[in-house]
């Protein structure tokens, strides 16, 4: 923790984190809510990266960073979720300084991570409908490891500036955090001292992060629909544009709530609203996903029923 030597003050070592209710049977009811939400995203996530790892016929470029969406989905809400379920029960609901730090740090890092993972999907679906005879060639092994390295370096290395300029600032009472877990604004607006810096250094992260990959999708995709235009059977016309009508919605509840959180100015900051806006970008994505972009796709679906199939005959 940072600290000033020279100040008499006494510093927080650990945070309170308020919830979303302090009633007893609301709290019960949101944690049967939030339990099955949570399961729900694991264990399609999980099934996904299942089904990849065992089908060799899914060993292709578009479902090795489908995988890694469903890793990342599933660490992202593991990060927040099980401390959540416990609070919602337990008479405690605090959380030590360095646990804080953890937490938006690991959050931070999937996060930024999933903004820029975005981008490589929507590039992976560009080739396969712009350039298909070529597909394998420009997604070749090397390029999509590349891809998924570049991703996670960039996002753990922002995460890296953001959590330790925002847990460097003095923080010397309250502790009490209005929200469910540790995220950077809701914890920022507690600091003793001017943080416009900070919101500045944020500013460009996010530019970096949330503004240039989110032009990057739109440039995609509208190559991709001049593509689909010239495709000559409605049919798949028709199924090209509802792909990526799908894709592009998960996109925008993804995009758009983190816009507005982290991009606006801290004397905007309304704790009982980010709470809520925070929940579409770190559940209800993780619970898409999967729908969105592999149960609906008919190899997962034939991978799913082939495994089935050979579990019925071992039994």
């Amino acid at each position: 923790m940072w600290m000033l030597p020279e100040q008499n003050q006494s510093w927080v070592s650990e945070f309170i984190l308020l919830g979303f209710s302090s009633d007893p049977t609301s709290n019960r009811i949101l944690f049967i809510a939030f339990l099955l939400l949570y399961l729900s995203s694991i264990l399609g996530n999980g099934l996904i990266v299942t089904l990849i790892c065992m089908d060799s016929h899914l060993h292709t470029p578009m479902y090795f960073f489908l995988c890694i969406l469903s890793l990342l989905d599933m660490g992202y809400v593991t990060t927040t979720m099980p401390q959540m379920l416990v609070h919602l029960l337990a008479h405690s609901q605090t959380i030590s300084f360095a646990g804080c730090w953890l937490q938006m740090y690991v959050f931070g890092a999937l996060g930024l991570t999933e903004c820029i993972f975005f981008v490589v999907l929507a590039y992976d679906r560009y080739v396969a409908i712009c350039y298909p005879l070529r597909y394998t060639v420009i997604l070749s092994w090397r390029v999509c490891t590349q891809l998924a390295a570049g991703t996670w370096a960039c996002g753990f290395f922002f995460s890296l500036i953001h959590t330790f300029l925002t847990m460097r600032l003095p923080y010397c009472g309250p502790n009490i955090v209005n929200h469910y877990f540790c995220e950077g604004p809701s914890v920022r607006s507690l600091a003793c001292m001017d943080t416009h810096l900070i919101e500045m250094v944020d500013l460009v992260i996010s530019v970096f992060v949330v503004v240039t990959p989110l032009s990057l999708i739109l440039a995609s995709y509208i190559h991709i629909a001049l593509a689909i235009f010239k495709i000559k059977s409605i049919r798949g016309c028709c199924k090209a544009f509802s792909t990526c009508a799908s894709h592009l919605t998960v996109v925008i509840l993804f995009y758009a709530p983190a816009t507005y959180i982290y991009m606006r100015p801290n004397s905007r900051y309304s704790p009982e609203c980010d709470k809520q806006i925070s929940l579409f970008y770190n559940v209800f994505t993780a619970l898409l996903n999967p729908v969105v972009y592999s149960l609906r796709n008919k190899d997962i679906k034939g991978a799913f029923l082939k495994v089935m199939e050979h579990g019925r005959v071992t039994w």
